[in-house]
């Protein structure tokens, strides 16, 4: 179980991808930056092998950033899922860029996928709105569709003030979690309301077995 790319050159290809023009503060628009993200899916394929050959649904994919790197270590196939228009023609500009055929992207909101693609994916990955401002308890919601998802394992970042909190919610739902990672999530200055230039904020970096 080896990456086919070496995390220096992953994080390399990830700094190369478009993010958001205009990120909307409702849907918490932020992109992974691309240092957390490399480490995330080296992990992922490195200790685990849940990549390569593997089925893949990234859920609030974005501008791509997951999607991309999931698929650039071989995928066998990459979905993504994103409620947002703009979002997704960033996406597709990006996957056009790296010439891949592994990958696509379904709009739709994460919280209304349809039934057909329940249990079609061997593993989901998400890196979820966090469930600030008006959106309480959202990140919950997606870990909840990630579940019924993936017929194996679901990788996830989570504020690691709330630990307690999914870690109670995952064993409620019949999944095994595990934090892999503590990470410092570099939050850039995206929003008016944001004062600083960046913000770092302490996550959790999950893999959570479906049982």
């Amino acid at each position: 179980m080896f990456p086919c790319l070496k995390l220096s050159k992953l994080q390399e290809l990830l700094e190369g991808i478009s993010g958001f023009e205009k990120p909307k503060l409702l849907l918490e628009q932020y992109i992974t930056p691309p240092h957390l993200g490399s480490h995330m899916l080296h992990i992922v394929q490195a200790h685990y092998g849940d990549i390569t050959g593997k089925i893949i649904a990234d859920l609030g994919c974005g501008c791509g950033g997951l999607s991309v790197g999931v698929a650039l270590l071989n995928a066998g196939l990459v979905v993504g899922f994103e409620i947002d228009g703009e979002a997704l023609d960033i996406f597709r500009v990006n996957v056009s860029e790296f010439e891949l055929v592994n990958i696509d992207a379904i709009q739709c909101d994460v919280l209304n996928i349809s039934d057909r693609f329940f249990k079609k994916f061997d593993t989901v990955l998400m890196n979820p709105p966090f469930g600030t401002k008006c959106n309480i308890g959202l990140d919950m919601k997606f870990l909840e569709v990630a579940f019924q998802l993936s017929t194996r394992s679901v990788y996830s970042l989570h504020k690691t003030s709330t630990r307690k909190h999914v870690l109670k919610h995952a064993a409620s739902l019949g999944a095994k979690a595990e934090v892999l990672a503590e990470l410092r999530y570099d939050l850039p200055s995206t929003y008016k309301f944001h004062k600083k230039t960046s913000v770092d904020i302490n996550v959790d970096f999950y893999r959570f077995l479906i049982s």
